[in-house]
């Protein structure tokens, strides 16, 4: 696991009178950081905004960040929804699981960032909960060692399989996460206490990078009784109220958001209208997940002035989905590059870079040999080898074109890119 330094976790305590009475103020007022979206982002004529949402035009003149400007790389996937067939072929010898081996080629698209968010969508059990997987899943810790090991530092939980295991599922979670000090989790909490007080901000470069995580749902699952604080839901007055609570304490926030149709590859009205609900409250990037496949980013203009890029579903990271649809096979890891330039005391953030890595999930006719490799590298020999492939009666149309053609008519030249860590 990469060791990273310089990053801190704010934990800033609020009465619960205070948290939610708080109204919020604009950065501007706070004298907080701009962020701006450079050369690449700097109006949306590079997109085409025809109905299938699709990001397909070129830019007019390379990137380049004002001298002296510190970096800091972030990137996203999306489902990590670990079905039974995975972690039933990540058994060893001695009754434990190794989930390891999964993360061989994508582990230099991680480590060497500096945020790397996954949505965690299957809960860490343990002995005695059990180990299932769908539809109530209940996944070993071991599968959180390996996303760690594989360099993933945000772990968010806040999905619709967040209650599948009930409380004790969510306690199981967070009390192997705090294993580890520069790990942290998103979108569930131990107590009323926690749901009010705790914010996740990271501090690299002198930049303070906020977190918070909404689910459109919980599967119909219940709450305990008077423990609805146990997953951060998708509430507009509750999220309004924790925007504006973390905002004046962080330069740059992060919205995580499961939300939209399965399988879908196009977002809904809906979440839409939610992108455009946080951009009004000046957040400044969402990552979304939940449909399983990968639907198209966005930028949407913000009242003062910025611009908030959301990428509406990441896709699967890793799952054994392959019966329904082949789309689901293929997901992205999102790549944002920040310029920070410090001139006048007062941190300017620009968004240099952005696009999307597209990443696909093998594993082989008896579900086995599972690994997630980047697009770019995958081959049509492995290709030929997949379930998808040999089940089913076959499919011809499993093979690298099309997965190639379906990211480059969704993403377009300018965003799909290759590893942005090498030279």
């Amino acid at each position: 696991m990469k060791i990273i330094k310089n990053i801190t976790l704010f934990v800033f305590l609020f009465s619960s009178l205070f948290f939610f009475s708080c109204t919020g103020s604009q950065r501007a007022d706070e004298g907080s950081a701009g962020v701006q979206v450079s050369n690449l982002l700097t109006n949306n004529d590079f997109l085409n905004d025809d109905s299938s949402g699709n990001l397909t035009e070129d830019l007019s003149e390379p990137l380049h960040s004002a001298s002296g400007s510190s970096y800091i790389n972030i990137v996203a996937v999306g489902d990590n929804l670990v079905h039974h067939p995975i972690f039933e072929a990540s058994l060893v010898d001695d009754g434990t699981y190794s989930f390891h081996y999964i993360f061989d080629h994508i582990r230099d698209y991680i480590i060497p960032a500096d945020i790397a968010f996954i949505n965690q969508e299957t809960i860490f059990g343990n002995e005695t909960l059990g180990y299932s997987g769908y539809p109530r899943f209940s996944t070993p810790s071991e599968m959180g060692t390996a996303v760690i090991a594989a360099g993933f530092n945000i772990l968010n939980f806040a999905n619709n399989h967040a209650l599948d295991r009930g409380e004790e599922g969510i306690r199981s979670s967070i009390a192997y996460i705090e294993n580890y000090e520069d790990v942290f989790y998103l979108g569930i909490h131990r107590s009323r206490e926690e749901r009010d007080t705790r914010q996740v901000i990271l501090e690299i470069n002198d930049v303070k990078i906020g977190f918070l995580a909404y689910s459109f749902s919980t599967n119909g699952i219940p709450f305990p009784a008077g423990r609805s604080f146990l997953v951060s839901l998708i509430d507009r007055d509750i999220m309004r109220a924790e925007i504006n609570a973390i905002r004046p304490n962080c330069d740059f926030l992060i919205v995580s958001m499961h939300w939209g149709d399965e399988y879908a590859l196009n977002y809904n009205r809906r979440q839409e209208d939610l992108a455009h609900f946080l951009a009004e409250l000046q957040v400044d990037l969402v990552i979304g997940h939940h449909p399983h496949v990968l639907q198209p980013m966005d930028i949407i203009d913000r009242p003062d002035g910025d611009q908030m890029p959301v990428f509406y579903s990441l896709g699967n990271f890793l799952s054994s989905h392959a019966r329904t649809t082949k789309e689901a096979l293929l997901g992205g890891i999102m790549y944002v590059r920040l310029a920070v330039s410090n001139v006048s005391g007062t941190p300017e953030i620009n968004i240099e870079d952005i696009g999307l890595i597209p990443i696909i999930t093998h594993f082989d006719v008896n579900r086995n040999n599972f690994g997630i490799y980047p697009l770019h590298d995958y081959t049509d020999d492995l290709a030929s080898l997949h379930w998808r492939r040999l089940s089913m009666g076959g499919d011809p149309d499993m093979n690298v074109d099309f997965f190639e053609n379906m990211a480059m008519e969704m993403f377009g030249p300018v965003l799909v890119q290759r590893n942005i860590f090498q030279d």
